[in-house]
């Protein structure tokens, strides 16, 4: 299996290096792609050998699409779509190979917050039931599809937010969705700084504005970026 991970950033440049070197450890090839920082974050992710694409300011979406593009073109078997802010599990390979071969289409992992206050250790049991009932692992989760399933569902979108929902919602019509038993860690500084609290409260809205029909464009200024 020759596994590429995509990783998008975004003015990371406090981050982009360590993430850069902990993603290596899980994968065959790494492209990273830098959409518009006003940071160093695209040179010094050169500095430490990864491969850089620049895409304008536009969101996520554009960002992971040209990134599984170059992979794609490279020959990947697999796609991982990382965000700079998500560590892999140990064994992340490991879990992704056995569900690829047991016949998945994609997949995510559980989830685990980084120095997380208690009341956002207590909304992990709720993220598990959502991931596990609906095999649902959204971006942060470290979502991954084999290169057939991710070419025959049409690939990311280029939307300004709720990317990795659209995509998975496509996804699952092209196989099972696979929720991998280990930990992906991924960073509370959303919820440190607007709140837990508030930031699930906007969240669930947004996701239930999308599935009633309200277009993402219009569901964006919701959804005020953290950094």
């Amino acid at each position: 299996m020759h596994l590429t991970i995509v990783m998008p950033v975004l003015e990371e440049a406090a981050r982009v290096r360590t993430a850069i070197a902990a993603a290596r450890a899980h994968c065959d090839e790494l492209i990273v792609v830098d959409g518009g920082s006003r940071d160093r974050t695209a040179e010094l992710a050169s500095g430490v050998g990864a491969r850089v694409e620049t895409v304008p300011r536009a969101g996520r979406g554009l960002q992971l699409r040209t990134g599984a593009r170059l992979a794609i073109e490279a020959g990947a078997d697999v796609l991982l779509f990382l965000h700079a802010d998500t560590r892999l599990p140990p064994e992340a390979r490991l879990g992704i190979e056995r569900a690829v071969d047991s016949g998945a289409a994609g997949g995510g992992f559980l989830i685990d917050f980084e120095a997380a206050p208690p009341l956002l250790r207590c909304g992990r049991v709720l993220v598990d039931i959502r991931t596990r009932w609906l095999h649902t692992p959204l971006g942060d989760q470290a979502h991954f599809a084999t290169t057939a399933a991710y070419i025959a569902c049409g690939g990311f979108s280029d939307l300004p937010i709720l990317e990795d929902l659209d995509f998975l919602r496509r996804l699952r019509r092209q196989g099972p969705i696979s929720v991998v038993e280990q930990r992906a860690t991924t960073s509370s500084r959303r919820f440190a700084e607007r709140g837990v609290v508030r930031t699930v409260a906007t969240n669930w809205l947004i996701w239930s504005l999308f599935a009633a029909g309200v277009k993402p464009a219009r569901l964006a200024g919701l959804y005020p970026l953290v950094r």
